[in-house]
């Protein structure tokens, strides 16, 4: 069981972490506080916020505690599976909340507007995601479903996998997106390659392929607005 000499009580009360969300808002805590509420305890020789601070200098910031596994986590001296367990609880919570945003009626006219459907939740995950956003005729999102999880290639994103499903949702056309883990959006021969083959075969059946949308740590890249098709 963790304890530790360096309590929260010993903290003045106004700058204690769960005090402090009470008084004014979850906004105002810094991610170091909100991971010590997450964390609850520290270890014999640190407290919960000197735990969250080093949790986040050893990964140089929340976004990588986000992409890290849960065994990755434990392994960190004070962290353990428990706790490991709570961090990557909250992440996905906080992947739902977007998602649930992310379906609700949204109309697509720019690729900022797909960034901002999608960016949130997949700039997070630490394997390539090939993902499809269905639309209907006046460009609303009818579904976005993952087609293939890991490195990209012909072999895992056939044309039919992605046609079926929208042919399947009656899509008038479709956009596609995947990650970049790396956090770097420059797109690799094989992501042209796959692109073009997939227009071509929408082309067939009267499916449109809109854009492709490449998702960084920070940034994103539009085919479309890049002229790559």
């Amino acid at each position: 069981m963790d304890c530790y000499s360096i309590k929260i009580k010993d903290i003045p009360i106004n700058e204690r972490p769960r005090e402090r969300l009470l008084k004014y808002g979850e906004e105002v805590l810094s991610n170091q506080e909100l991971l010590a509420i997450i964390l609850r305890t520290g270890t014999k020789s640190e407290s919960a916020l000197d735990l969250a601070k080093r949790l986040i200098t050893h990964y140089g910031g929340i976004t990588f505690i986000a992409k890290s596994s849960v065994y990755e986590l434990s392994k960190i001296k004070g962290i353990g599976l428990a706790k490991a367990c709570e961090i990557k609880a909250c992440v996905e919570i906080g992947k739902r909340l977007n998602s649930f945003k992310g379906n609700n009626r949204v109309k697509i006219i720019s690729p900022e507007d797909v960034a901002i459907l999608v960016m949130d939740e997949m700039r997070f995950l630490s394997k390539e995601h090939f993902r499809v956003i269905f639309l209907n005729t006046k460009n609303y999102v009818i579904q976005i479903k993952d087609i293939s999880i890991g490195s990209l290639n012909s072999s895992v994103v056939h044309p039919r996998e992605v046609f079926i499903e929208a042919i399947k949702v009656s899509s008038a056309s479709i956009i596609l997106c995947h990650n970049h883990p790396s956090g770097d959006v420059t797109p690799s021969q094989e992501d042209i390659n796959i692109t073009k083959r997939l227009i071509e075969a929408g082309k067939i059946i009267g499916i449109e392929v809109l854009d492709h949308i490449i998702i960084g740590d920070i940034n994103y890249l539009s085919f479309k607005e890049k002229n790559i098709i």
